[in-house]
């Protein structure tokens, strides 16, 4: 059966795409645009989930929203395929960064999004924001300094769940050559053909 996945441009949801690419799994898109004004999604997503957000999948007739919750589920139907790696330590890697991207990394990027939109109002905000990401950074490109992968020497879905914030990073974060590990990663993800094949399926894609 095919996953539907409605697909924010722009969003979060790019990582399902992607995920689905590398398990090989038939998905078809319903695309969204943006408010062009506010940048929120629109109404017609709230008939699919009362919160109105992406990443949604419809499967089985089952609605799954959550990113980390979509990515588990997919993992699972995909027999296991990206998922937690066969020695403990690597294990216990790979469910800390399934969480820790959108658990501690997602939150000062969107509040450094907010202040960026505040203009002068929210320039005193920035600086202890971009001090408090940073140390985000330092840390993850001393992880990726070790290991290829963040579980391990293998590429697994934490990866696809560390891409946006990484990528949010890179455009508005501060992230730049100064963590040269972590910019090789990017550029590890984004040659990947699935990666590729993602794009295509999902439209522009602002953070690639």
């Amino acid at each position: 059966m095919t996953i539907t996945v409605h697909h924010l441009e722009n969003s979060r949801s790019q990582r399902i795409l992607w995920l689905l690419e590398e398990l090989e799994l038939p998905y078809a898109v319903v695309r969204y645009e943006r408010d062009k004004k506010t940048m929120l999604a629109p109404v017609e997503l709230k008939g699919v989930h009362p919160l109105g957000k992406a990443p949604v999948i419809e499967d089985e007739g089952r609605v799954i929203a959550e990113t980390g919750a979509i990515v588990e589920y997919l993992v699972e139907k995909g027999d296991g395929r990206l998922g937690p790696p066969g020695n403990r330590d690597a294990v216990l890697r790979y469910r800390h960064f399934l969480h820790y991207a959108e658990g501690s990394m997602m939150p000062p990027l969107l509040a450094i999004l907010v202040v960026g939109r505040l203009g002068i109002l929210g320039k005193p905000a920035k600086k202890p924001l971009l001090a408090m990401l940073g140390q985000h950074l330092d840390w993850l490109n001393s992880e990726l300094a070790v290991r290829p992968w963040f579980a391990g020497d293998m590429f697994t879905a934490a990866d696809v769940m560390m891409s946006f914030p990484l990528e949010a990073a890179r455009q508005r974060g501060g992230l730049d050559d100064s963590r040269p590990h972590l910019i090789d990663w990017l550029e590890r993800i984004h040659a990947r053909p699935a990666y590729g094949r993602a794009l295509a399926a999902g439209g522009p894609y602002a953070f690639a």
